[in-house]
Order: structure tokens, then sequence, then C-alpha cells
């Protein structure tokens, strides 16, 4: 009898620590779920304010006629604006970040915007590609002025001041001296005359 008793206890002891268990496990996955998905929201929205003020600020580059011919790159990180590439004009750096901060949501802009940067180095490039033409332009005057050479038909290319000759003259003397004209033009580094043959045998 008593242990029947014992038995019985025994087992509403055991469902109870059970039953208390549970539930103490369950509160905890409760408390755990519940925290997470706050955390992720808020990244979340983070994120998607940036982009949006990322995308305000390039649209209003874009009808702005101060910096819209400017280079510009926009990152924005937590409301914070940062301008990498090039402005056309100082004064088109100042409008840039001026512009940017006027955008809702923004908290401060890093402007690393470089003046001239990009006007400078087209203005390099068109040079450099007028002197290749010049050159290209000199030398063919100067094999078309010779007595010597005169009514060859040569091909001339310049790339960086290196002067590429090609074409078919009567002999090696006259591929020495059309090499030695080529070279006697200002501006000319070196110059190639590996595809300039001759009929001399």
């Amino acid at each position: 009898m008593n242990s029947l008793f014992n038995s019985s206890v025994l087992r509403r002891t055991l469902v109870t620590c059970g039953v208390s268990a549970a539930l103490a496990l369950g509160v905890v996955e409760v408390s755990a779920s519940a925290d997470t998905p706050v955390a992720q929201s808020d990244s979340a929205g983070a994120a998607v304010s940036d982009s949006a003020i990322t995308l305000k600020v390039k649209s209003k580059f874009l009808s702005d006629d101060r910096v819209k011919s400017s280079h510009i790159k926009v990152v924005t990180t937590n409301g914070v604006v940062t301008l990498t590439g090039s402005a056309q004009t100082t004064a088109s750096k100042s409008a840039a970040e001026e512009v940017a901060m006027s955008v809702d949501g923004v908290k401060s802009v890093d402007n690393e915007l470089s003046p001239h940067a990009r006007g400078n180095t087209v203005v390099a490039k068109s040079e450099g590609e007028a002197s290749d033409s010049w050159i290209t332009t000199k030398v063919k005057s100067e094999i078309l002025a010779d007595s010597m050479s005169h009514g060859f038909d040569v091909h001339v290319d310049t790339v960086n001041g290196v002067v590429t000759l090609s074409g078919t003259l009567p002999n090696r003397d006259a591929v020495a001296h059309v090499k030695d004209l080529a070279e006697n033009v200002k501006g000319v580094k070196s110059v190639i005359t590996s595809d300039l043959g001759s009929t001399a045998h």
C-alpha cells in the first residue's frame, strides 16, 4: 500500500517537473524569437534608407547645372554621404556638397571630390593624340618633299611618339633614308621599319 502511494507521488512529481521544464524552455524560445526580428528589421530599414538617400542625391545632381557634368560617385552609410570622383571646378565641388546636404535623411557629407581631375585627363589625352597626329603628318610631308623619297608609297602610323613605317621601297638604302627622315622629325621617340620592305634582292 505504501509502495503504491509512494509510486503515485513520485509519478506526479516527475510530471510536474517535466511541465515546469517544458514551460521554462518555451519561455526561453519565445524570448529569443521575439528579440531577433527587431534587430533584423532595424538593419533592413537602415539599408533601405541609405539606398533611398543615394538615389535622391544622384537625381539632384543630374538636375543641377552646377554639377551634372561632373563625374561623381555617391555612397551612403548610416546617413553619411561620401562623394568621390571629380568635379569640373572648385565651385562644382562645393555645390555637390551643398546639394547632397539638402536631401532629407543626410546627416553629413564627406566630400572627397577632386576638382579638375577629369578635365586634366581629357586634355592630356587630347594633347597626346594631337601630337601623334601632328608627327604622322609631318613625317609624311618630309617623305613627299624629299627628292630621293618623293613618290614612295609609305604608310605612317604614330602611337605615343613611336613611328611605324610600312610599305615597299626600291632598296635598303631607300628604307634607311626614309627612316632617317622620320627620326629627324620633332617629337619622334623611335622609328620601326620592320614592316617596310624593299623590292631589291
